[in-house]
């Protein structure tokens, strides 16, 4: 019934990975287990045998799920069921897709859906790490065409020392966590989040990478060959010899004229080229116009738009939009921005405009996260939102899109590292950046206007956090190649690497790179980084002569957080019967109270926007949390009178017993000649039983004591 493969990779420190093939989902076109531990994950990719016409592109699908079950968990929610995939699903299904993308031949354009599902979960082993080796794997068991095998691995550096696919309890404590994607020949993909490293480190670390992952694919070579796997044939492009020809003699030379004409405007250089190819269509006889595949124009025309400016870039040292390789466009920063935000910033670089704003919050405000291995609160959260209208784009919006999470996670990633304690920030804080226009490196104008933001709100940063994206044009053949510094969405599409880099002028908080060229050396890596590095103390110098430093305080209008520490004993008192007390004081003050147990003692966090609220909650917390003192002098409420004395609150959930011969020096015969019910008093705190802790109290002694008249 099964016909079952077994590989193993031997990670070397007493740690394997097993790939299995032949006996889970047979039906698709490959499917592969990869166990670790625990942890088990289901890779499987079914293409679809006709490809889509109306494409020239590679339509794939990457989808990573994780299910509750593989961890004994039940999902959240009222249906009890996986939903919509979670950002961190998507985040780590954006990491594998970009591994994968690049190695489909060029002409292969039929839907391909890759799935990995998590089965089963190991709670030390992060199952991410092992995603883009099981996609992969379902490849190379498959016919599907690729140009493959790929692998994904995680490098930490714990304790100085690197380390592939470390635990969770071991990231908690490292220095570098990022995750390289490559063949065994050339880098494909690296993401990741550094305690400000330096560029050599990053370079180390991906290099260490490489060497795992090199293991990893000779594995999956060995396991396509046992199984003798053979390609499909397909034939998904009927290309048009006599068009693309004509196409190069009428309007290369006319495409080379628009880019060395350095028009700064992305849309006025956008026309100007879409006109070029308007043209050549208009003067083509009318039969070869009806004829014509717009599929083909579109291509062979982006084509001759790509060879032309690479080799202009390549061979005069000339920019699309006139700048020298290493210049960053003109950039304008301004703070306090939107005048009701609690911090706010609106950063400008060329034609990237971000809107940044900074809302703060208190423990409620937290983002609860419950996912299948990770479950617990987040204090710091960044949400990037990229409209139609930021690139001129005529379309509605349609919720949040991959893309915007993967962009935001960057940014937050660049940011968090230098976000201060939560002993010097209580605040649960909330940045959000609306990009406005965008033509390259959104999520770097995020981190920059992030940065100005948080300090505008008065937010303690350690440092500022600046991003710069970078591209490199290469030819191969002449060895040739150009690293540019702030690169256009243009220069993106059409370079070989676009990577972004953010940190403080000490290191590397954040990278992001893609790299779409073979055999790319690390000595061009390494050019590349450092011109990253000086793009970026660029742009800090720029910044911090707007604000160089957080504001020493925070806005007027924002809400303050008083936070104090109580005996642990009255926490209970403080909260009351079915918390009737904490809810009368926050309906009396308008603060809103937290509490909670942390290292034995009581943490009470105050929240409100004006200090008067603050100030009488605190008042009352305090009087709740105080322990009466003999000798002091309280102001009390008659809270019952009995026939030997009075009960008098002297502190919230605090009564003493004020005996009838201690209301006055005279000699009284009942209570309430001198007291009732509902009086406010003050009396002396004069004993504490040390059994029972009962209070004894005592009014006359407060009052003048008269004279002796056997004395007078």
């Amino acid at each position: 019934m099964f016909n079952i493969t077994q590989k193993n990779i031997d990670l070397g420190d007493g740690r394997n990975i097993t790939l299995e093939t032949g006996k889970l989902a047979k039906q698709a076109d490959g499917s592969v287990m990869v166990k670790m531990g625990k942890t088990m994950l289901l890779a499987t990719v079914v293409s679809a045998r006709e490809a889509r016409e109306d494409v020239d592109f590679m339509p794939l699908s990457v989808e990573y799920r994780e299910k509750f079950a593989s961890s004994g968990r039940f999902p959240g929610g009222f249906l009890k069921r996986e939903a919509r995939p979670s950002d961190h699903e998507v985040l780590i299904s954006r990491l594998v897709d970009r591994a994968l993308r690049p190695l489909f031949p060029d002409d292969y354009h039929a839907e391909t859906f890759v799935t990995i599902n998590l089965i089963s979960a190991d709670k030390e082993i992060p199952p991410d790490a092992m995603a883009g080796l099981a996609a992969s794997a379902a490849l190379s068991v498959s016919d599907v065409p690729f140009n493959g095998p790929i692998s994904e691995v995680r490098v930490g550096r714990i304790n100085g020392k690197f380390r592939i696919n470390p635990s969770f309890s071991e990231l908690e404590k490292a220095d570098i966590d990022i995750m390289v994607g490559a063949t065994i020949d050339n880098i494909l993909m690296v993401e990741g989040e550094m305690k400000e490293v330096s560029e050599t480190d990053m370079l180390e670390a991906i290099q260490f990478a490489h060497d795992a992952i090199k293991k990893q694919c000779q594995v999956q070579m060995e396991l396509a060959r046992e199984l003798q796997v053979t390609t499909r044939e397909y034939s998904h492009e009927v290309h048009n010899e006599e068009l693309r020809e004509k196409m190069r003699k009428d309007t290369y030379d006319k495409i080379y004229a628009v880019a060395k004409k350095q028009i700064p405007v992305k849309q006025e250089r956008s026309e100007a080229f879409e006109a070029i190819k308007q043209e050549f269509i208009e003067y083509l006889p009318e039969e070869q116009q009806e004829e014509l595949n717009p599929v083909l124009v579109d291509k062979y025309f982006h084509d001759l738009h790509k060879d032309a400016v690479r080799k202009m870039i390549l061979e005069e040292g000339i920019r699309l939009d006139g700048r020298k390789l290493d210049e960053i466009r003109p950039i304008s920063c301004e703070v306090d921005f939107l005048p009701a935000a609690h911090g706010s910033a609106l950063f400008t670089r060329g034609e990237t405009q971000s809107l940044t704003t900074v809302t703060l919050g208190n423990k409620l405000d937290e983002k609860i996260i419950d996912e299948v291995l990770v479950q617990g609160t987040e204090k710091f959260t960044l949400h990037y939102n990229f409209p139609p209208f930021s690139t001129g784009d005529a379309r509605p919006v349609r919720g949040v899109s991959r893309r915007e999470i993967g962009h935001g996670n960057l940014a937050l990633r660049a940011l968090k590292p230098m976000m201060p304690p939560i002993e010097e920030n209580p605040y649960t804080v909330r940045v959000v950046s609306d990009i406005l226009e965008s033509n390259g490196s959104s999520s770097m104008a995020t981190v920059c206007a992030g940065t100005l933001a948080l300090m505008d709100a008065g937010v303690k940063l350690k440092k500022p956090v600046s991003g710069i994206a970078m591209g490199l044009i290469t030819d191969p053949g002449s060895g040739k190649f150009a690293i540019l510094s702030d690169i256009l969405g243009d220069e993106d599409h059409l370079g070989d690497m676009d990577f972004k880099v953010a940190g403080t002028r000490d290191g590397i908080t954040a990278t992001q790179m893609d790299i779409k060229v073979e055999g790319l050396s690390y000595d061009v890596m390494a050019k590349a980084l450092e011109q990253a590095r000086l793009g970026r103390l660029h742009i800090l110098d720029i910044m911090t002569g707007v604000i160089a430093e957080p504001r020493p305080d925070l806005k007027p209008h924002a809400p303050r957080i008083v936070q104090i520490t109580v005996p642990k004993d009255y926490i209970g008192a403080i909260i009351g019967p079915g918390g009737k007390i904490i809810q009368e004081i926050q309906s009396q003050t308008g603060a809103t109270i937290i509490i909670e147990e942390l290292n034995g003692r009581g943490v009470v966090d105050v929240f409100a926007d004006n200090k008067e609220s603050i100030d009488k909650a605190l008042a009352r917390i305090r009087a709740i949390a105080t322990e009466p003192e003999v000798g002091e002098i309280y102001h009390g409420k008659v809270k019952t009178i009995v026939p030997f004395g009075a009960f008098i609150e002297i502190l919230p959930g605090k009564d003493g017993l004020l005996h009838i011969s201690e209301i006055e020096w005279r000699r009284l015969k009942t209570v309430d000649e001198v007291l009732k019910e509902g009086d406010e008093v003050d009396v002396k705190l004069i004993d504490v039983d040390s059994k029972t802790g009962k209070l004894k109290l005592s009014r006359k002694v407060l009052l003048p004591r008269p004279e002796n008249k056997e004395n007078k």
